[in-house]
């Protein structure tokens, strides 16, 4: 089964781990096979906020056996990476993905509350100018029209620019 055939659900039930989140992440930043004990040795960092260097072995085989016996396994059978010979490697099914991991940071505005507020300002404007609130001189209604849809373009471009950002393997530390 395909990542573009698993039901929301499943997606999201594959997404709801963090290494396995890590797993993806990790495999984009790289961007080519890597092997699981570099894979293990990443997570675990992560994981416990430490360098790899200053990683237990304990620490290490912990995630390298979860990541062997019940991690990778799932997202083979999803078809987002291929787990062969202890070497993974992203799918192109894994970027079927992408659609599911809008990172929003936690100390920003959604963009859905902020395109929210972007819309009424239009209509507030566009109520302003049918009501002669707002002045036509020396902006004409034409004006302010371009002015808002100004506004809706420029954040467009931000959200776009935002979004790629926050994407899984763009990162330094995944989210």
């Amino acid at each position: 089964m395909t990542a573009s055939q698993v039901s929301r659900g499943d997606v999201f039930d594959l997404l709801s781990n963090r290494r396995r989140r890590y797993t993806i992440h990790y495999c984009k930043q790289v961007d080519e096979p890597v092997e699981l004990g570099e894979l293990a040795e990443q997570v675990a960092a992560w994981e416990l906020d430490k360098d790899v260097a200053e990683l237990t072995s304990a620490e290490r085989k912990r995630v390298y056996t979860a990541l062997q016996q019940t991690h990778l396994p799932t997202l083979e059978r999803a078809d987002v990476v291929e787990f062969e010979n202890h070497t993974i490697e992203l799918t192109a099914e894994a970027d079927a993905l992408e659609i599911y991991l809008d990172i929003v940071p936690p100390d920003s505005i959604p963009w859905g509350v902020y395109y929210l507020g972007v819309s009424i300002l239009g209509f507030a404007v566009l109520a302003g100018v049918w009501a002669d609130l707002v002045p036509t001189e020396p902006i004409t209604p034409l004006g302010w029209a371009a002015l808002v849809l100004g506004v809706v373009t420029v954040s467009a471009a931000a959200h776009v620019l935002t979004s790629r950002r926050y994407r899984l393997g763009e990162m330094e530390r995944p989210p």
